[in-house]
């Protein structure tokens, strides 16, 4: 149920992935759209004019439109370069955060992605001892080596 305060974008694309063997019924997936909708975006339905909305992809567009301020905005690239390990802070907590923001960069930038975390790690940590000694070339051996290291901790 869309409750007005998660994303838009990810609603309908749930909506059309739970609807995808009707997806060619365009009546169908504007009939069926309003079931998915909480309270207070069924006001906004509710609130639609007769005949404003002439198909499915109509009805999204506007349905995202009126939703905009809810939209997740991706973080950029660089947020990674900020982040680091306080002083007294677990690697549990740390790699947390960093698994948090990491999911939430849209591209492909493992290399940069391992590296930013090695910097952010205090000096002295023994993980980051270990990975400048080693070279990872992907974030899963990565995360199966914190994984490794929270264990420990």
């Amino acid at each position: 149920m869309y409750n007005g305060r998660t994303d838009s974008v990810e609603h309908v694309s749930h909506f059309n992935q739970r609807m995808v063997v009707h997806s060619k019924n365009e009546a169908l997936m504007c009939k069926m759209f309003p079931s998915s909708l909480g309270p207070m975006a069924m006001r906004w339905f509710n609130g639609l004019g007769a005949g404003s909305v002439d198909s499915f992809k109509e009805l999204t567009r506007a349905f995202g439109s009126h939703f905009i301020t809810c939209s997740r905005v991706s973080w950029a690239l660089d947020s990674l370069l900020s982040m680091s390990m306080q002083e007294g802070e677990i690697l549990k907590t740390y790699s947390n955060r960093y698994r948090e923001m990491f999911n939430e960069i849209e591209g492909d930038f493992n290399d940069i992605n391992i590296r930013t975390f090695k910097v952010g790690l205090l000096a002295e940590h023994d993980l980051r001892k270990y990975l400048t000694k080693k070279s990872l070339r992907s974030m899963r051996r990565l995360m199966d080596r914190i994984d490794e290291y929270k264990r420990v901790e």
